[in-house]
């Protein structure tokens, strides 16, 4: 007797311990828990494909399918700098932003982390001038429309200019912050934008005009692969709220799997969400370059470059000053030398690595 309880006991450990993992896969049974009828959630998300997991997640109901009577609020938000100001008025618990909002936010002091990826996708900055070809074209009368001061896009377009021009603020007057339908609007009619630091599904239907050609992509820029988007949760959610956090890892590793298993079924569900047709979707999520996984990549370069660009102030010590235990476990640790995903979390992967 004494060991079936002790077997059970460890049956539920874990999996409740399964929830905290984040990863490319999804549990099969979904968690029981009790006491969270009146557990509120509020989630915010900006425009794009980028956000498929999200998107996936609303539309299923995948957060109630874990969490049942969650009451769930979905705000859609234009800008990562936007949502951070949400979170830090608790008017969010969770939003999905890029790396370089949410480092600025940390390093202010906001009380939030990292609680998941959400995958890499092809950015690359797009302009319709034909003497345009590199970063060094660029002139002084071009404007490049990137989503917001101190985006990803404009992180990307400092490490172009950096290594093509030596100095990584030498484009900063070109830029100015414009949503990406707006930005798309204005360089498919040439008007007010020269280019345009673009993410899924505006890059696809930018470059599906003759006149549009690609300078950079976000890889060249990083040099290699990263994470475009990231889910962060405040500190406040995660302490107080463990079976609502749980359920949100667990609902949302399930809308990354159902994606990458289920291409075709999801750009059925999305194709309306974006205004998109189902087939153009479907091109979407398969593009090369498009990578939904709860794993992150790059965190370390990007933070290391802005501190040395003097974005923020200060590094992280390690990747738990900045994410949650699932997300560590992710990456796991490799004593001795550096594992191939640690390594991946600087900048030009493993050349970075010491």
């Amino acid at each position: 007797m004494r060991k079936s309880i002790l077997i059970i006991c460890l049956m539920v450990f874990i999996l409740f311990g399964s929830l905290n993992l984040g990863g490319c896969t999804s549990p099969n049974k979904s968690p029981q828990t009790s006491g969270t009828s009146n557990s509120k959630v509020t989630i915010a998300q900006q425009f794009g494909l980028a956000y498929a997991p999200v998107q996936i997640m609303k539309e299923k109901n995948l957060l109630g399918k874990y969490l049942p009577g969650v009451e769930i609020t979905w705000k859609q938000m234009g800008t990562g700098p936007t949502i951070r100001d949400a979170m830090v008025t608790r008017q969010v618990d969770i939003g999905f932003m890029g790396i370089s909002p949410f480092l600025i936010g940390w390093d202010k002091g906001a009380e939030w982390k990292i609680a998941t990826a959400s995958g890499s996708q092809p950015l690359a900055l797009l302009t319709y001038k034909k003497d345009i070809t590199k970063i060094n074209d660029f002139s002084a009368t071009d404007k490049i429309a990137t989503p917001a001061i101190a985006s990803i896009q404009q992180m990307l377009l400092s490490m172009s200019a950096e290594r093509e021009l030596g100095d990584p603020r030498s484009l900063d007057n070109l830029m100015i912050p414009l949503t990406h339908p707006d930005a798309v609007t204005s360089l498919l009619a040439k008007k007010d934008v020269t280019a345009h630091f673009s993410s899924p599904p505006y890059i696809f239907q930018e470059l599906a005009v003759p006149d549009i050609h690609q300078v950079i992509t976000g890889e060249d820029a990083f040099g290699g692969e990263f994470t475009f988007i990231f889910g962060v949760a405040t500190n406040n959610f995660h302490d107080t709220n463990p079976p609502a956090y749980a359920a949100f890892i667990a609902a949302f590793n399930e809308a990354i799997t159902f994606i990458n298993n289920n291409p075709r079924e999801a750009a059925k569900i999305l194709a309306p969400v974006n205004n998109l047709s189902e087939e153009d979707t479907y091109k979407a999520l398969t593009w090369e370059g498009t990578n939904y996984c709860s794993t992150p990549y790059g965190i370390m370069g990007f933070a290391e470059f802005m501190k040395n660009t003097g974005y923020i102030s200060k590094m992280p010590a390690n990747l738990g000053d900045i994410a949650f235990e699932n997300v560590e476990a992710t990456v796991g640790k490799r004593y001795g030398n550096m594992s191939a995903v640690e390594k991946l979390q600087l900048r030009n992967g493993a050349h970075n690595a010491p």
